[in-house]
C-alpha cells in the first residue's frame, strides 16, 4: 500500500513520469492498457543456433516461422481447402513478390484470384495476430495499408452488418490497381507477427556463402538478439584489427571454397594473396589444402581449386606465423606450446610434440626461416597490411559488426532461459572454473561473462586506453581458441596438426569439463543458480556442438533442464548429423523442439511450393496457457502499474499537480 514516505521518497522520479502522464486520467487510461496486457497470450519466441552463412534455409525458417504459418493455415481451412492449395497460400505468404509474378502469368481470371486470396490472408493475419494489442499490431503495419488492414483485421464478414463494408475495400483495393502490393504487406505481416521473438544463439558466420545476406537480413528485423558464438567472435576480430583472426577468416573461407561472403559480401579484396600464393607455392600440390567442396560449395574447375590451394596454404602459414608471435606476447594465456612451427625439425620433415616425434605430410615452407620460424617475411608483411587494410575500411562489414554488438552479448536470461553460445568454463568437480582474462584479473560464471562482454566493446571504444583496447583486440584470438574460453572450452584447436600431421591421435581436442558434466541436472542447477535464473521451469539452451541425431543423441539432457539446438544447419554437417537444423519455439503452451530437414532451394519453394519438412517433438508443455503477466516483460508490466500507482496517489494527495497540457 502507498504511503506519504513512499510518495517522499520518489517525488523526482514521480515528477518525471507526470511528464508522460500529466493528468490522472492519463494514468489511470495506460493502467488499464497494461493490466489489460498483462492477461494476453504470452508471445512466442524461436531459438535458433549456428546458421553458418546458410541464408537460404534460414531465411525460409524466418518466413515459415519453424512451419507455424504452415500449422495455422492447416488448422483455419482444414479440409475446406485442397493441399494444394494451402500449398499455393502458404508459399504466397513466405515469397509474395515471386509468386504474384507467377500467378500474374498463368492465372487466367485474376480479379476473382485476387477477390479469393485476399480473404484467404485477412483470415490467417486475423488469426496470428490475435494474440496481440491493437496498437502493437499497428506497429507491424505498413503506412501506406495500415488503416485498411486493420479495419479489416477488426471488421469479419459473418457480421451482416459489416461483410459489405469489408467485400467493398477489398473490392476497391482491387479496381485501384494496389492488389499486388497489398498482398506483398498483408504477407510482410503475417511473418514478423508469427515470430515475437527471435533469440540467435550464436555463428552466423563461416563456412556457408551468405552470412553478409543473413546480417542484412537481421538489420532490417524488428525483435532480435544474439548471444555470439565462437565463429562471431572471429569475425569480430578481424574488424577490430587483429590480424591472427583474420588469417582465420582468409582460411575457413578458402577451406570451404567460399569466397562470397569475404568478396562479394564485404569487399575484401583477395588478389593480392592470389599473387602472393602462385609465386610462393606454384610447384607445391598443395594436397592437405585441397577445398572442402562437400559443404555445398559450388562445384568447381581444377585450376581453380588448385588456385584456392595455394592460397589456403599461403594464409594458413602466416596464421601460425602470427598466432604464435601472439602466444609468446600473452604468456599469460599459458598457450605457448601451440607455437608448433619451432618444434618443427625442417632437414627430417618432422615435428616434435608433447615428446614424440611424428613425419610431416608436407614439408615445403618456402617463407618459413628454420632460425626463426614465426618471423614474416617482407612479402608477407606487405600481405598482411593489404589485408589488414581491407577490414578496416569494409564499411558493411562495420555496419554489420555495429549490429552484432547492439543486439548481442556474451549470455542472455530470457524468461527463466539462460542462453548462451558453447559453456561456462567448469572445474573437474563441476564447480564454476576461474579464468584470467586479463593480467591481474580472474572470475568464473555470470562474472566471467560480463567482462569478456565488456572486454569485446572496450576493443571498438575510442574513450579505452590503447594498451586496453590492444589487449581487448589481442584477445579476440584467446576467445577464438583459448582453453578456457566459454566460446571454445577445448585442450587446442589441432589446425596445424589435421593439416601437417597423418596421426589422428594428435587431432584430438579434449572437450572441457561442460561438454563432459552438462547431461547433470544438478550441475545444470548450479549454473541457473550463478546466472540467478529462478523458477521451477528454468532452462539452459545453448548450440555450438552439433547434435548428432543420426546416431540416437538427443538434444534434451539433464533431465530436460538443458536443450542444444545446433543441428547442423550448415550443409557440411548434414552427413554427420543427419537432420539440417533445430528451431527451438517456445509459445504460450509450451516448448516445441522442430527438426528440420535440408532445404531444397529458394526456387522450388516458389515454383513448386517445397517447404522445409519438420518434425515436432513436445519438449515441455504447460498446465496452463501462460500470459505476459507470467513473462520477464509482465515483472516491468507489474513495476510500471506499480509506479503509475504512486503517481495516481501524488495526483490525488496534492504531491503532484495535473497539468492541463495534452501529451
Amino acid at each position: 500500500m502507498t504511503t506519504p514516505k513512499d510518495i517522499e521518497k520518489d517525488l523526482r522520479y514521480l515528477q518525471l513520469l507526470a511528464h508522460s502522464f500529466p493528468t490522472i486520467a492519463d494514468a489511470s487510461t495506460e493502467i488499464i492498457n497494461l493490466q489489460a496486457i498483462l492477461n494476453l497470450p504470452k508471445g512466442t519466441e524461436h531459438f535458433l543456433a549456428d546458421i553458418h552463412g546458410e541464408y537460404e534455409a534460414f531465411q525460409h525458417v524466418i518466413k515459415n516461422a519453424s512451419g507455424n504459418i504452415k500449422r495455422k493455415v492447416n488448422d483455419l481451412f482444414g479440409t475446406t481447402l485442397r493441399e494444394s492449395e494451402k500449398r499455393e497460400l502458404c508459399t504466397l505468404i513466405y515469397y509474395p513478390e515471386q509468386k504474384l509474378e507467377l500467378v500474374r502469368a498463368n492465372e487466367e481470371d485474376l480479379d476473382d484470384w485476387y477477390h479469393i486470396t485476399l480473404h484467404k490472408l485477412v483470415a490467417v493475419c486475423r488469426d496470428i495476430s490475435s494474440k496481440y494489442t491493437r496498437s502493437k499490431v499497428r506497429s507491424t503495419l505498413p503506412p501506406d495499408f495500415a488503416y485498411i488492414i486493420e479495419e479489416l483485421l477488426h471488421e469479419r464478414t459473418d457480421d451482416l452488418n459489416k461483410a459489405a463494408y469489408v467485400n467493398v475495400i477489398i473490392d476497391t483495393i482491387i479496381s485501384t490497381g494496389r492488389a499486388n502490393d497489398f498482398i506483398i504487406a498483408m504477407a510482410e505481416v503475417i511473418q514478423h507477427l508469427a515470430i515475437d521473438q527471435l533469440h540467435l544463439l550464436g555463428d552466423i558466420f563461416d563456412r556457408g556463402p551468405g552470412a553478409h545476406r543473413i546480417m542484412d537480413l537481421m538489420e532490417q528485423y524488428r525483435h532480435w538478439d544474439i548471444t555470439w558464438g565462437n565463429h562471431d567472435i572471429l569475425w569480430m576480430g578481424a574488424a577490430a584489427g587483429n590480424d591472427a583472426c583474420i588469417c582465420n577468416v582468409i582460411r575457413l573461407s578458402l577451406r570451404y571454397s567460399n569466397l562470397v561472403t569475404l568478396e562479394e559480401g564485404y569487399g575484401i579484396n583477395l588478389i593480392p594473396l592470389a599473387t602472393f600464393a602462385m609465386e610462393m607455392y606454384k610447384d607445391d600440390p598443395c594436397k592437405e589444402f585441397q577445398p572442402n567442396l562437400n559443404g555445398g560449395a559450388e562445384s568447381t574447375n581444377a585450376k581453380t581449386q588448385r588456385l584456392t590451394a595455394q592460397m589456403h596454404k599461403a594464409i594458413a602459414v602466416m596464421q601460425f606465423k602470427i598466432e604464435a608471435q601472439m602466444y609468446h606476447k600473452h604468456p599469460e594465456w599459458r598457450m605457448e606450446d601451440r607455437d608448433l612451427l619451432s618444434n618443427i625439425n625442417y632437414e627430417k620433415g618432422t615435428i616434435t610434440i608433447g615428446g614424440k616425434e611424428y613425419d610431416l605430410k608436407s614439408n615445403n615452407f618456402p617463407t618459413i626461416d628454420p632460425a626463426n620460424p614465426t618471423r614474416l617475411t617482407e612479402e608477407e608483411e606487405a600481405l598482411m597490411k593489404h589485408l589488414h587494410h581491407f577490414f578496416m575500411v569494409s564499411e558493411k562489414l562495420h555496419r554489420h559488426l555495429r549490429a552484432l554488438l547492439g543486439h548481442g552479448c556474451m549470455y542472455g536470461i530470457c524468461n527463466n532461459n539462460l542462453l548462451y553460445h558453447a559453456s561456462v568454463p567448469l572445474n573437474d568437480d563441476g564447480t564454476l572454473k576461474s579464468v584470467e582474462i586479463r593480467p591481474g584479473h580472474s572470475c568464473s560464471g555470470l562474472e566471467l561473462m560480463t567482462d569478456i562482454g565488456m572486454q569485446i566493446r572496450a576493443a571498438f571504444q575510442n574513450d579505452t586506453p590503447d594498451d586496453e583496447r590492444q589487449y581487448a583486440i589481442d584477445y579476440f584470438l584467446y576467445l577464438w581458441c583459448g582453453p578456457d574460453s566459454p566460446l571454445f572450452d577445448k585442450s587446442k584447436m589441432a589446425t596445424f596438426e589435421r593439416y601437417f600431421i597423418a596421426d589422428k591421435e594428435t587431432h584430438h581436442e579434449a572437450k572441457g569439463n561442460y561438454f563432459l558434466l552438462r547431461d547433470n541436472e544438478t550441475i545444470c542447477d548450479n549454473i541457473l543458480d550463478a546466472f540467478g535464473v529462478n523458477g521451477n521451469n528454468r532452462h539452459i539452451i545453448n548450440g555450438h556442438v552439433p547434435v548428432h541425431v543420426a546416431s540416437g543423441e538427443n538434444p534434451i539432457k539433464a533431465n530436460g533442464k538443458l536443450m542444444v539446438i545446433d543441428g547442423g544447419f550448415s550443409q557440411a554437417y548434414h552427413k554427420e548429423t543427419g537432420i539440417a537444423g533445430y528451431t527451438l519455439v517456445y509459445h504460450s503452451r509450451g516448448f516445441q523442439l522442430v527438426q528440420h530437414e535440408p532445404f531444397t532451394s529458394t526456387e522450388k519453394a516458389i515454383m513448386q511450393g517445397t517447404d522445409i519438412k519438420s518434425t515436432t517433438q513436445i519438449v515441455e508443455m504447460s498446465s496452463h496457457r501462460m500470459l505476459v503477466a507470467d513473462t520477464d516483460k509482465g515483472v516491468e508490466l507489474n513495476k510500471q502499474i506499480a509506479d503509475l500507482k504512486k503517481l495516481l496517489y501524488a495526483y490525488r494527495h496534492g504531491f503532484i499537480k495535473e497539468s492541463e497540457r495534452k501529451k
